[in-house]
């Protein structure tokens, strides 16, 4: 009797076959995995150019196989704009961590979101800048302790943490804004499903598309990646509640 074998696990096309830097337990491989899954769903990678900034996601382009552009530390929407306007059949997105995105970043992704311009962003929040050494970030918790803010954050010298996607949702040009994280099997195939939906917004032409997805950073954060996933569900999800933040009507139908 002969068995066939079922395959039922491999790895995206979309996404490189090599061993990546990032530290062992941190979100972004799931990501990175989504991410790619969902090009080959969609069928877009050949469509598909990404805008990696400076941050952990400096080196995304040696992950995806896709065309990819550096970009200037917090430029990325800028540049997103300017590839997708000039050509408008691509799908463009950036990669972009909240160092990059909610601090020097920030004028970037506000006017991109409000000229309502054809790009997604995927914002990955841990917190604090990994790259540079886990120094206290926009979106750093009151009283977290970072190598910038030993004391832990200080609301009333260092002020209080950004919330990107509750800001985002009121601006008339975004389409597509929501929160969701990987810290659970459950929230990952959320995460799946909204990525896809990101993508589908850009390509039915309905605005700007974000997701945001709530990290861990086990380095910097001084944790094992165990007790990492359990901050983020009982600190960083209290600040950051995952959720819907701003849907287009259009975008409630697709599938």
């Amino acid at each position: 009797m002969t068995e066939t074998a079922e395959l039922v696990f491999s790895r995206p096309e979309a996404l490189s076959d090599v061993v990546t830097h990032y530290c062992p337990g941190c979100i972004h491989g799931i990501a990175h995995r989504l991410i790619a899954e969902v090009m080959d769903e969609l069928g877009i990678r050949e469509q598909a150019v990404g805008i990696a900034p400076v941050g952990c996601s400096v080196l995304a382009y040696n992950y995806f196989e896709c065309d990819f552009a550096e970009a200037a530390h917090g430029r990325a929407p800028a540049m997103a704009t300017g590839i997708k306007r000039t050509n408008p059949d691509l799908m463009v997105f950036t990669y972009q961590g909240d160092g990059d995105l909610a601090s020097i970043g920030t004028n970037e992704l506000i006017h991109a979101a409000a000229r309502g311009e054809q790009i997604t962003t995927f914002f990955i929040n841990n917190a604090v800048y990994g790259m540079t050494g886990g120094q206290m970030a926009p979106t750093t918790l009151p009283g977290m302790v970072t190598t910038s803010s030993p004391y832990g954050r200080d609301v009333a010298k260092q002020g209080y943490p950004i919330r990107v996607c509750e800001l985002v949702s009121q601006l008339d040009g975004a389409a597509y804004i929501v929160r969701r994280t990987a810290h659970r099997p459950a929230e990952v195939r959320k995460l799946r499903k909204a990525i896809k939906t990101a993508f589908l917004v850009q390509k039915h032409g309905l605005g700007f598309s974000m997701v945001e997805i709530v990290s861990n950073c086990p380095t910097n954060w001084g944790m094992t990646p165990k007790e990492s996933l359990e901050f983020v569900e009982e600190r960083m999800l209290a600040y950051y509640p995952l959720g819907d933040y701003r849907v287009h009507d259009e975008a409630k139908k697709l599938k």
